[in-house]
């Protein structure tokens, strides 16, 4: 039998409604085996908690990155909240040793799908806010996604510059930036790659790293960046 006793200390929390506890772990397979089971799926709680988690996220991503636009907030937004980041955080939390599946669900990995691991953070989110708050639900959200968090905010999980200048470049220029390899120095081993980013022509940053890609995204940072300092109405001469 499980004991949700264990489950709060893990999480932190102590619920005034151990129900609502248990609900964001109930599958829907548990239901299919067990039809008389008093509560229902966590798919309701889901919903909410997938609501409020989006809505942490975006004003928090708001206030850290003033200066990035609506996609690239769009962005960073969507890493934090996707499926993938929901399910790591999940597996650190051992939520899949809680879930209430069935048999078959279970035999076949339940406890370790994605979707299962994901849909469980959310539920529980829900359930820390219909019996905690929105406070406490921030703070569960905060110390979950704070390294991710710290990692954008650090430059370790860079935005994506390519796709920033791109956008910046149709909005002024109604043009594409196009990116050419300048040099590619070194041995084999150890090469190291020169990339001008052009628009119309026009060269506005270059960038170097240890294959095309990583220089390309250094071209478009430098590009970028710069051009925002300007803060001109015009793509001016960066290079």
């Amino acid at each position: 039998m499980t004991n949700w006793d264990d489950c709060q200390k893990a999480l932190g929390i102590s619920f005034n409604d151990e129900l609502l506890l248990k609900k964001a772990f109930v599958h829907s397979s548990y239901l299919n085996e067990n039809p008389n089971f008093i509560l229902c799926s966590n798919e309701r709680l889901e919903f909410l908690g997938d609501a409020i988690l989006g809505f942490v996220v975006a004003e928090s991503i708001y206030s850290e990155f003033p200066e990035l636009p609506e996609g690239e907030l769009t962005r960073i937004r969507s890493s934090l909240v996707c499926g993938e980041t929901l399910a790591q955080v999940a597996s650190l939390l051992k939520l899949g040793d809680w879930l209430l599946l069935g048999e078959g669900e279970d035999a076949s990995g339940g406890r370790m799908r994605q979707s299962n691991l994901a849909n469980a953070v959310e539920a529980l989110i829900g359930a820390i806010y219909l019996d905690q708050g929105l406070v406490e639900a921030k703070e569960f959200i905060f110390r979950q996604l704070e390294p991710m968090l710290e990692r954008i905010k650090t430059g370790e999980a860079i935005p994506n510059y390519k796709a920033l200048l791109q956008e910046l470049s149709q909005k002024i220029k109604k043009a594409t930036p196009l990116y050419h390899l300048v040099a590619a120095t070194g041995p084999d081993h150890n090469k190291q790659f020169t990339v001008e980013v052009l628009i119309e022509g026009e060269v506005l940053g270059r960038g170097t790293g240890k294959n095309k890609k990583a220089a390309e995204t250094e071209a478009a940072r430098l590009a970028w960046e710069n051009y925002r300092e300007k803060k001109d109405t015009t793509m001016p001469s960066l290079a």
